[in-house]
């Protein structure tokens, strides 16, 4: 047994079309495990075996360059589910998932996840919408590289983290949301000097605040016409 709640599973937008007899069977099928900050769940060139789910911690996949830069493709909280893509068409990882702080996440098997989703079609459109939306954002990360400057791509990164950090927490854009600058040069694909160079400028401007660890945005406005 895996002690997993249905109710969780029933707010992930994979699943919340499912009845409560098909959560509780998948909930049967899933493997709780837990990760260490820094632990590698699986590396790229890896076979697909599994999907995953996030009960709780951060995630991120990663692209990494043999001379060691990397650039993160997309980070993944509680409720979110990374890992579908290799499970759907047999090539191994395309990338790094890295544990950002301790996490646990919920597993499932390819073979369990391919006889559960053959035994509901419908959860198929779900899960296409869900890699449709992950390409819309990679497509749209490279154009940002291509065509938008340092402080544009940190703009944006800050502004996604806020909305994403408004959806999860109580406290929403009010509270802030704690990143490093090491982890904003890898989602932006900049260097940690120019992140630390434009943050600054940024709190000059005061179009946001630093506080031990913590960025809170004070003019999102201003910061997404710094994107254009």
């Amino acid at each position: 047994m895996t002690g997993v709640d249905v109710c969780p599973l029933a707010r992930i937008g994979l699943f919340a079309d499912l009845p409560e007899a098909d959560l509780r069977d998948l909930a049967a099928r899933l493997r709780r495990r837990r990760y260490a900050r820094g632990q590698i769940i699986f590396a790229q060139g890896d076979p697909g075996t599994s999907l995953y789910i996030v009960e709780s911690g951060q995630i991120n996949t990663v692209l990494a360059s043999p001379e060691g830069k990397e650039l993160v493709l997309n980070s993944y909280g509680p409720g979110d589910v990374f890992g579908e893509l290799s499970l759907l068409d047999g090539e191994p990882r395309s990338a790094d998932a890295v544990a950002e702080s301790d996490c646990q996440l919920l597993v499932l098997g390819r073979e369990e996840f391919v006889r559960f989703l053959e035994e509901r079609p419908r959860i198929a459109i779900s899960l296409l919408a869900s890699v449709t939306r992950k390409f819309r954002r990679s497509t749209r990360q490279v154009h940002d590289i291509a065509f938008l400057d340092v402080p544009g791509r940190l703009a944006r990164a800050l502004l996604e983290l806020a909305e994403a950090n408004a959806r999860a927490t109580p406290e929403g854009a009010a509270g802030g949301f704690r990143v490093t600058q090491a982890e904003l040069a890898g989602m932006i694909g900049a260097t940690r000097e120019s992140v630390n160079k434009w943050l600054g400028h940024f709190e000059e401007q005061k179009l946001l605040r630093r506080t031990r660890g913590r960025v809170t945005l004070l003019r999102p406005d201003l910061l997404e016409q710094r994107i254009y």
